[in-house]
This record gives structure tokens, C-alpha cells and sequence, in this order.
């Protein structure tokens, strides 16, 4: 079923609203995969609330140029072009799991992504991939925190623990004199 003009121009301005509202898109090339690994795409992205969505060439241009996005390569928007639209801050995951599947099904091929606003090459794209999670640096952040504040109450308890060594080595020291004495 061909949509009409006016639908096509509705159907823009809606997938505009849309990537006016999130932060991170990726471009994909999904010729060759089925529908059921598609699917399976779209359930590893769901908990990261993104949807992977196929969308008509020239939608997609005009969307782009309705969201007021910088244009993107001419290459970009040939052939079949699957889109992955995230709504998390965080570029990292949907990145992660795009990598993950083009491994799997290496027909997918991540094209481009679009990544606060600036536009990223497939090559930038698998090095984001590679990158730990947002939640995975707040991890790091708060270890390092957290053995900063440690180490210092470490140190200063470890004269009185020496001692408190030193003295039960001394007493169990005197025990076995006493009861190798008595012996």
C-alpha cells in the first residue's frame, strides 16, 4: 500500500518529533538478515529503550531535516537503512549491543551514528562500542572514591593493630615458656 503525500509528509514531521527528542541515532544496513534476528535485535534493545525501526530513505531525510539535524553523508541513505533510536543518555549501550549482533549476523553493518549531534563514522562507532557503560564508569568512579577515603583510616589504625599484634605474639611467646618451664 503506497501512502499518499500528505501521509508521507505526517509520517516525517511524527519520526521528527521523535529524533528531536533523543540524543543518539545509529544507521544500519540490515540487507540479508530475517525477520526473526530483526526481532531479536529489537528485543536486546528494548531494556535500553531503543527502538530499531526500518524506515523509508526519504522519510528518513526529511525527518532529519525537520528534527533540524546537521546533514549527513550522501552514502548514508542508500539502500535499505535501518534506524536505532535511543532514548538514554547514554550513547555506550545501544552501541554495545549493535557490535554484539554485527558479530552474531554479520549482516548487519552499523553505517554511521549520530551522537549528540555530531556524526560518527562506522569506524568511531565500534570504538564507542568498546567503551565501558555509563554505569560501569560510576562503578570505577566510586571504587576509587571509596578507597581514597579508606586508605587514609587504614594507615592511621595500623600502629594500633601492630601493636596489639606485638603484645599477643609476646603473651602467647611467655605461655609456651611457662609450659615448656613447668614440663
Amino acid at each position: 500500500m503506497k501512502l499518499t503525500r500528505k501521509e508521507k509528509v505526517e509520517k516525517s514531521k511524527d519520526i521528527a518529533d521523535k529524533l528531536k527528542n533523543s540524543p543518539h541515532l545509529f544507521f544500519t544496513e540490515y540487507q540479508g538478515l530475517k525477520f526473526k534476528e530483526l526481532d531479536e535485535l529489537r528485543a536486546k534493545l528494548r531494556p535500553l529503550r531503543c527502538r530499531y525501526a526500518v524506515i523509508k530513505n526519504s522519510l528518513i531525510r526529511h525527518a532529519l531535516k525537520g528534527a533540524g539535524i546537521p546533514a549527513a553523508d550522501v552514502k548514508l541513505l542508500k539502500g535499505p537503512v535501518g534506524m536505532v533510536v535511543s532514548d538514554l543518555d547514554d550513547p555506550v549501550a545501544p552501541a554495545k549491543v549493535l557490535a554484539a549482533f554485527a558479530k552474531q549476523y554479520p549482516f548487519l553493518k552499523v553505517k554511521a551514528g549520530l551522537v549528540s549531534q555530531k556524526w560518527m563514522s562506522p569506524a568511531e562507532c565500534q570504538t564507542l562500542s568498546r567503551l565501558p557503560s555509563r554505569p560501569e564508569l560510576i562503578a570505577k568512579a566510586v571504587g576509587m572514591m571509596y578507597s581514597v577515603i579508606c586508605q587514609p583510616v587504614s594507615l592511621m589504625q595500623a600502629p594500633a593493630r601492630d601493636v596489639l599484634l606485638v603484645v599477643k605474639a609476646l603473651e602467647q611467646k611467655k605461655k609456651s615458656q611457662s609450659g615448656a618451664a613447668a614440663a
